[in-house]
């Protein structure tokens, strides 16, 4: 069945989503699972138009803290069984992932994995030697140990949200798309729609997902949870020719890089060291400057010394929503009885989303997430002076940790 395309403009619905990336879709779909019979989502432009269409998309599992490992083994299942779950193809690619570590902090890795295994993880400590027999173009001179996650890898972006959004549809849910909502309705403190630039529509319930827009609609119910939306950027560069085809997904903590192959050819990446300055997500270049992608390919070397003769075949900017602990704020949004968001997760749930909106639908039509404990990513944890502090932090801000 084809996604629906056509007009859609309703004057109620039961649960409204607000944003139709891979968060949005994802929730949407498990409402409609759990038997929430009018679930419309509204998007300003279309599907993955923010930051999931400009994704690196990782899969993987290696978080430095239990909670958020939690949301990403489950969402592997759904990224290993797609068709069963959820119909369609997301683009799952199991190639692997390395993660490389200073030496410096062994115990810390030793732990993480512990931790990780612990929780049914397939995750596992390997030599450099064999790592590099996974990829012989690897330099490993600088690390002693690396974790190993067989089953991780990458997604397509956008065949996620577009499969999430097809299942969604077959279920009944609604998508109206190139349509802002201008406001969120309240009477009192609870929720009663939207104003949108097509007309109102009433809800008791709304999800805002709308990632680095999303402080245009909390601001006026007066709500401050300190987001910032932030201008992050990714390069695609051609495999040198004497880069061998063997090349996994990196997540290299040592050089503050991420990186996987894309196009079978090339290697799509980005830096945790990039110096994030906010920006307006209406008004923010998609061009990407030479002095970054320079940055890029000088890390890149550092780890892929034969990449030193690669040719740049891309690079793109998106918009991030970061909140204070640079980790997601999820769940029920007070004063309001009603409302809901998955806000500010600097850009590191693309591979959680599967269990984030299937939590999502969980607390919404059950009162309590039962998957997995949201209690962690509560959005009032700031206020209550208790933002989030990872286990395990190799030495690095927490910002090179959350993607």
């Amino acid at each position: 069945m084809a996604f629906e395309r056509k007009e859609v403009t309703l004057q109620t619905a039961d649960v409204i989503v607000i944003g139709a990336g891979v968060n949005g879709t994802s929730t949407a779909f498990h409402l409609a699972k759990a038997g929430v019979k009018r679930v419309l989502v509204i998007e300003r432009r279309f599907l993955g138009a923010g930051a999931t269409g400009k994704s690196g998309a990782l899969v993987r599992t290696s978080y430095p803290n239990e909670p958020e490992t939690r949301l990403a083994q489950i969402s592997l299942t759904y990224f290993k069984h797609w068709q069963e779950l959820v119909g369609g193809d997301c683009g799952y690619q199991p190639l692997g992932l390395l993660m490389f570590t200073d030496p410096v902090y062994h115990s810390e890795l030793e732990a993480n994995v512990a931790l990780h295994r612990q929780l049914g993880v397939k995750t596992q400590i390997i030599t450099p030697q064999e790592a590099k027999a996974l990829d012989p173009s690897l330099s490993v001179e600088d690390v002693a140990q690396v974790v190993y996650e067989p089953e991780s890898g990458y997604a397509d972006p956008n065949a996620t949200t577009y499969s999430f959004a097809r299942a969604a549809s077959r279920l009944g849910v609604k998508f109206q798309l190139e349509t802002e909502v201008k406001r969120i309705l309240v009477e009192g403190e609870r929720i009663k729609g939207v104003e949108t630039s097509k007309g109102i529509v009433s809800a008791a319930t709304v999800i805002i997902i709308a990632g680095a827009w999303a402080n245009h609609l909390l601001t006026p119910l007066g709500i401050d949870l300190g987001l910032v939306p932030k201008r992050a950027r990714v390069v695609v560069l051609r495999w040198a020719y004497d880069r061998g085809s063997e090349h996994l997904t990196y997540l290299d903590r040592v050089n503050h890089l991420w990186a996987r192959p894309i196009d079978g050819n090339c290697t799509l990446m980005g830096l945790d060291s990039d110096p994030l300055l906010a920006g307006d997500p209406d008004a923010y270049e998609e061009g990407v400057e030479q002095a970054y992608i320079d940055h890029c390919r000088l890390a890149l070397c550092k780890r892929f010394p034969v990449m030193h003769q690669s040719a740049l075949r891309g690079s793109v900017a998106c918009m991030l929503m970061f909140s204070p602990d640079l980790h997601p704020l999820i769940g029920h949004l007070p004063p309001y009885v009603g409302l809901y968001g998955m806000l500010g997760d600097s850009g590191t749930s693309f591979k959680t989303a599967p269990a984030i909106g299937r939590c999502l639908a969980e607390l919404v039509t059950q009162g309590q997430a039962t998957t997995v404990d949201l209690t962690p990513f509560r959005p009032t944890r700031l206020a209550e002076g208790k933002p989030w502090r990872d286990a395990f932090s190799y030495g690095q801000p927490e910002a090179a940790l959350s993607r």
